[in-house]
């Protein structure tokens, strides 16, 4: 499996911290994008999150660690989708994915449309049947067709409940779907989070004790990037507004990293934006941020 070198890598680190054999983090590249229904550019925004991590900092004052020389970061090179598309390219990451985690590598994805997690969930509920899927994203997903495709990028989590239990699947900041998905998540017990609900304070302070105590054991993160409110987040296809906000993401992840076991995550639908790189280094750090979080006590 081809590793990249310090000048194509996740923040840029050398051999020595970013070797497979010897890393316990290894980041997928899935560069897909085929079903896009407004914006486009999510092909690109696992390369952009790579450009940009190179200006991150090893240290982190709110872990006290440096997680990137303690544990190692090994950064995959991009499959070629060129000839594969739906549930072809799917089975590309997957088995990427699988082949990693049977090394016991903690696996973070990056995308591509939000259609690619469905992979990376499937390659981790095989290894960790128990675990709780937690998707911070916008749109629910949960249509069952888009466009004519069961493979859209709105479709995503109907597919992914074609094997884990609905009570599993978390949702938060959910503010945009149409009336199908939102008498499925009353139907089936998806249990949704609305952003409405968290912006207007129907839970107090306390939604994101809410959002842990919704959570099992293990706990696989999907974060679509459109999850963030559109003011510190532009880049994606479907900005919708009354988002999360960073400090507010960051402290959920670290409860659910201190509380819980993060068994693995995939970031997706940034869209970067030409002269305009800020989008991608917030994306690059969250992404910091969430091997942090999930590296917490080990």
């Amino acid at each position: 499996m081809k590793t990249l070198g310090i000048t194509q890598n996740f923040l840029g680190l050398d051999e020595h911290h970013s070797s497979l054999d010897t890393s316990a983090i290894a980041i997928v590249q899935a560069p897909y994008e085929h079903t896009v229904s407004y914006g486009g550019g999510t092909g690109r925004g696992p390369a952009a999150i790579l450009e940009a991590s190179h200006y991150v900092e090893f240290w982190d004052e709110e872990f006290g660690r440096e997680l990137a020389t303690d544990r190692g970061i090994a950064t995959i090179a991009a499959p070629d989708f060129a000839s594969s598309v739906d549930e072809e390219a799917l089975d590309i990451i997957e088995e990427q994915v699988a082949t990693l985690l049977d090394r016991d590598r903690f696996v973070a994805t990056l995308g591509g449309e939000h259609t690619v997690s469905r992979a990376p969930i499937r390659a981790h509920f095989n290894r960790f049947p128990g675990m709780t899927v937690l998707q911070i994203d916008a749109h629910s997903d949960l249509r069952e067709s888009y466009e004519g495709s069961p493979w859209s990028h709105a479709c995503i989590m109907s597919r992914v409940l074609e094997f884990l239990p609905p009570e599993r699947l978390v949702q938060a900041g959910v503010r945009a779907q149409c009336r199908e998905e939102y008498e499925r998540i009353e139907r089936d017990g998806i249990q949704t989070f609305f952003g409405w609900e968290i912006r207007q304070g129907v839970y107090g302070r306390s939604w994101k004790e809410r959002v842990l105590d919704a959570c099992g054991e293990e706990v696989y993160i999907t974060f679509d990037i459109d999850g963030l409110d559109p003011s510190i987040m532009p880049a994606t296809g479907t900005p919708e507004p009354g988002g999360l906000y960073w400090d507010e993401t960051i402290q959920l992840l670290k409860m659910i990293g201190k509380h819980r076991r993060i068994i693995g995550f995939d970031l997706v639908e940034l869209a970067p934006i030409e002269g305009n790189p800020g989008p991608d280094f917030l994306a690059a750090k969250l992404v910091s941020k969430m091997l942090n979080a999930a590296f917490t006590g080990r």
